[in-house]
């Protein structure tokens, strides 16, 4: 069991970040133990992602504004632009809705059009804008703080929906209770020792805007995928960058 929470761990820093992993030829990642450790240690993954964007900031601090702006690519890249891939998709499928197509079949496409790429360039912007702010301000465990609330308003929806992609829907079988209640209980402890009762307010309010966005998208599409997931994680962020800002700084 604990070489399957291992392996679990791994798969989620190989699935969602581009540092470097390896299995072995022998290794089965597809048991539902390993999958729901996947998920149970996906708030880890953002809270690695964010203190390595940190020491990027920390190394190049003379260069100030730049050094905020490259930590904030830096960021992005961590996770491949996974998630800012899925705007684009989420967007198109969106006016594809709007026009009477299908949206499934748009968001599938391998190629993107003009108003996914001006959505996802536009999200892109507020994002950067938001880490730069909160780096310049010195507001290091704020912003560690919402990419662990991002990554937990993600969890809920793991937990509560249902998915229209295989995958997600295999690594939904082993997520019980027990590993819902245990990372959002203890990822949640380690937010209020990082922002203490602020951390609650964004908690809850990024967790309500998280479940709200991913439902009115599933009612304009008809179904929640990857995709939505994606967006849904880069429109939390966003909010709770400006949000954390105007309250705190």
């Amino acid at each position: 069991m604990v070489r399957e929470h291992y392996l679990g761990l791994k798969f989620m820093f190989s699935y969602f970040s581009i540092l470097p992993v390896h299995f072995l030829k022998t290794d089965d990642l597809s048991t539902p133990k390993v999958l729901a450790s996947m998920l149970f240690f996906l708030p880890f993954g953002g809270l690695i992602l964010g203190s390595i964007s940190l020491g990027i900031f920390t190394l190049l601090e003379p260069l100030e504004w730049l050094a905020a702006l490259i930590t904030a690519v830096s960021y992005m890249m961590l996770y491949g632009f996974l998630h800012t891939e899925a705007i684009m998709d989420v967007a198109d499928a969106l006016y594809a809705a709007h026009s009477g197509k299908d949206a499934y079949k748009i968001i599938k496409e391998p190629t993107v059009g003009a108003m996914g790429v001006l959505w996802a360039g536009s999200m892109v912007l507020l994002k950067v804008a938001g880490i730069v702010y909160l780096l310049l301000h010195g507001a290091y465990a704020l912003f560690l703080s919402i990419l662990l609330i991002s990554r937990l308003g993600l969890l809920v929806l793991f937990f509560t929906q249902k998915f229209r992609s295989s995958f997600i829907s295999k690594m939904q079988k082993g997520f019980s209770k027990i590993y819902f209640t245990s990372s959002l209980l203890l990822f949640t402890f380690i937010g209020l020792l990082l922002s203490g009762w602020q951390f609650l307010i964004l908690l809850v309010t990024g967790v309500l805007f998280s479940y709200m966005l991913a439902n009115q998208l599933k009612h304009t599409l008809g179904f929640i995928n990857g995709d939505v997931l994606g967006t849904t994680l880069e429109s939390t962020e966003i909010l709770l960058f400006i949000l954390g800002a105007s309250l705190w700084l």
